[in-house]
């Protein structure tokens, strides 16, 4: 399993539920890894998705300790029906947001990362995988910018 996450400096992922900084190339780098993949998705983060829906061309699990359905995914209320429905795709990524990331991070053994060289106040964080001994750098791509801000894709596999 995979995750794809955009972090700042500290490895903060956004505040008050939503992305502080959204830069182009940033999505259309997820949009490139996620496309024909199941992705794992929070409630709270398929809220901050345009009109709240679920993503296409991917198949969407929704995590959610409600009792709801979402049209164009599947729901799951745990974490183990969560990894039991991606166990039909051949290839899944957690996309968020962080309690979703902590749930499912133990089941990862590749994490995308675009590093944002800025440091917005986040209430929310994804691991260091920088000061974490399970995790090593696999890529690490050239610092590019946009809108003044720098920011370069990254690969984390685990050790």
């Amino acid at each position: 399993m995979e995750a794809i996450v955009a972090v700042f400096s500290d490895w903060g992922i956004g505040c008050e539920g939503t992305q502080q900084v959204v830069l182009k190339a940033d999505r259309a780098h997820f949009r490139a890894l996620t496309a024909g993949a199941a992705v794992i998705v929070g409630r709270r983060t398929l809220q901050d998705f345009p009109g709240g829906r679920p993503l296409k061309g991917r198949q969407n699990i929704v995590v959610t300790r409600q009792a709801l359905t979402v049209e164009g995914a599947e729901v799951a209320h745990s974490a183990e029906e969560a990894l039991a429905l991606a166990a039909r795709y051949p290839r899944t990524l957690v996309i968020g947001g962080a309690s979703v990331y902590r749930q499912f991070l133990p089941h990862v053994d590749l994490v995308h990362v675009t590093k944002i060289d800025s440091q917005p106040r986040s209430d929310s964080f994804f691991e260091n995988l920088d000061a974490s001994s399970d995790w090593r750098v696999r890529e690490a791509g050239e610092w590019q910018e946009e809108d003044g801000l720098r920011f370069r894709f990254m690969s984390y596999e685990r050790v």
